[in-house]
């Protein structure tokens, strides 16, 4: 068992440096998140429910499509391929998509589904006081799904790392993850993001990224300790027949298991705001870093700091080169 913890600053600089000329294919579930935004100073005389007197409102990327912005934060490039309804959700998120420089090519429009959509009311003080969810979550079929499987075959040739982001909202489909399998004949990394429903889809990828409460449902091991965490690992990458496992822990940090490396990557000591996309963070960071040529145990030192940074701040949250080796500089 061994301690993963730390990368030399010039082999960071290094891999960071070349972010920007990697190109990453993101497959799976765009969603909106919508935030309305008010001040709380009394108690409903209707219902025991605070009222929300209203302040602001503001909308983010989610699923997939933070995914797709964090890569493009970090200065690589996001190819993003998912479903999207005839909607204004499905105009906004699309608006939000292509002021963020990222490409909608590979959206296919979907009439018979509602672009998902997560509304939070929450306090000025970044408290949750409710969410609403706007989603259809049924598989994706027929034409559409016909259409996902086309754009990966046509994008996935010209990428360095292909990576999913389920979230069970319809996009990732037997076809379409047999489509990501086969995206090329020398397959670069395939990255999933999980939801322990679809654990038989993800037969072959490279790594798989369960948080411990999806590693505990998928392994029937309770983590508690290292060493739940790695026989937990071991277990899941038996269960999912993938080349590697990264746990992620929350506070306890991550769990890596592949063949020649097992062991912990302490979490970076962080003053948490919200944990909202934070697992979107991590798949983004894994994936430009594999892109860039890091191994699995450096591009997983460089998630772990990427996630201490976003859970800091409020709400799908994205993380800069600079961030990043801010970060890894204060060690």
């Amino acid at each position: 068992m061994s301690e993963l913890s730390a990368i030399d600053p010039v082999r960071a600089r290094e891999l960071v440096s070349r972010f920007s000329r990697q190109s990453v294919l993101v497959a799976g579930d765009v969603m909106l998140d919508r935030f309305i935004v008010g001040r709380v100073t009394r108690i409903s005389p209707e219902a025991p429910v605070p009222v929300v007197r209203f302040q602001s409102e503001h909308v983010r990327l989610g699923g997939a499509a933070n995914v797709a912005n964090n890569i493009a934060a970090l200065g690589g490039r996001a190819v993003l391929v998912g479903a999207v309804g005839a909607d204004a959700a499905g105009e906004r998120l699309t608006e939000q998509l292509a002021a963020a420089g990222i490409a909608v090519d590979g959206l296919v429009q979907d009439p018979g589904r509602a672009t998902t959509e997560k509304v939070r009311v929450v306090t000025e003080r970044n408290q949750q006081v409710a969410r609403i969810d706007y989603e259809h979550d049924s598989d994706c079929a027929g034409d559409v799904e016909r259409a996902l499987v086309d754009r990966i075959a046509r994008y996935g040739r010209e990428v360095k790392a292909l990576l999913v982001s389920d979230y069970l909202k319809g996009a990732i489909t037997r076809s379409v993850m047999e489509a990501l399998l086969n995206a090329s004949g020398e397959r670069p990394p395939l990255l999933i993001d999980p939801k322990i429903p679809h654990l038989a889809l993800y037969a072959g990828a490279t790594l798989i990224t369960p948080n411990h409460h999806e590693a505990e449902i998928a392994t029937h091991i309770r983590i508690r300790t290292d060493d739940d965490a790695r026989r937990a690992a071991h277990a899941f990458r038996s269960a999912a027949h993938s080349e590697a496992v990264l746990i992620t822990r929350g506070e306890q940090g991550m769990w890596l298991s592949e063949g020649r490396i097992d062991g912990a990557i302490p979490a970076v000591a962080r003053e948490v705001s919200d944990v909202t996309g934070a697992g979107d963070t991590v798949a983004a960071t894994l994936a430009l870093a594999l892109a860039a040529g890091a191994t699995l145990a450096e591009a997983a030192v460089l998630a772990n700091h990427a996630a201490g940074i976003v859970v800091g701040k409020f709400g799908p949250a994205t993380v800069t080169p600079g961030d990043l080796l801010a970060s890894l500089g204060q060690r």
